[in-house]
């Protein structure tokens, strides 16, 4: 019989909406991606100068993981390569893909180029938490719990990860929708089963696919 796993902690940043554990933390309606996401940041205060330089799905990644993480995360009873992301979305890095080709025609952006993959926010994330196990960055056209939740299952099943961080991540434009849950064997007051059905938000309803 598979060990149970367990949602420890849970974060979304959607529709100018910053929420933990299904509680609403920060606001800010009427707000284009960018200058949201950086309001996000001086909001919680976080200190990452790097924060400035890094594209809009790095920054949303990196935002949901950090606010996914405090106070509900203790790394230091974890090996760095017991910890993992597996994460998906829609559109790739095409929000950044766009504004590099635009540089093209009249002189490329390397600052740019350095995020035409997706899995780069992965990176971002590993380096700033210093996980080094298991990442993986998929592409479909919406949510697929069942995948995710098999998948998660089957790593830490192997003994692949001992705790992880999954969800979704999608940013094009101004249309953005970060989801993501922190997993671990052990259980913590407001944990929830790692289920199929505990990876939609709200409960019940269906995972957003913008």
């Amino acid at each position: 019989m598979t060990e149970p796993l367990y949602i420890t902690a849970s974060c979304s940043i959607a529709e100018n909406v910053v929420a933990k554990d299904n509680k609403i933390l920060f606001a800010n309606k009427g707000t284009a991606a960018q200058p949201f996401l950086v309001s996000v940041y001086e909001h919680f205060a976080f200190n990452y100068p790097r924060f400035y330089k890094i594209d809009n799905l790095c920054k949303l990644g990196w935002l949901a993981a950090e606010i996914l993480l405090d106070q509900s995360f203790d790394k230091t009873i974890y090996d760095p390569g017991d910890v993992g992301l597996l994460i998906a979305n829609r559109s790739s890095s095409l929000d950044t893909d766009i504004r590099y080709f635009e540089t093209v025609k009249t002189m490329a952006s390397p600052a740019l180029f350095v995020y035409t993959l997706p899995n780069i926010v992965l990176g971002e994330i590993c380096i700033r938490h210093h996980f080094k196990g298991e990442n993986d960055f998929f592409i479909f056209d919406q949510f697929e719990a069942g995948f995710m939740h098999q998948y998660t299952e089957h790593l830490f099943a192997t003994g692949a990860l001992q705790a992880g961080i999954c969800g979704w991540l999608e940013i094009m434009g101004n249309s953005f929708n970060a989801r993501l849950w922190l997993v671990e064997k052990k259980t913590s007051p407001n944990a929830v089963l790692f289920t199929e059905e505990n990876i939609h938000h709200p409960p019940g309803q269906p995972y957003p696919t913008d």
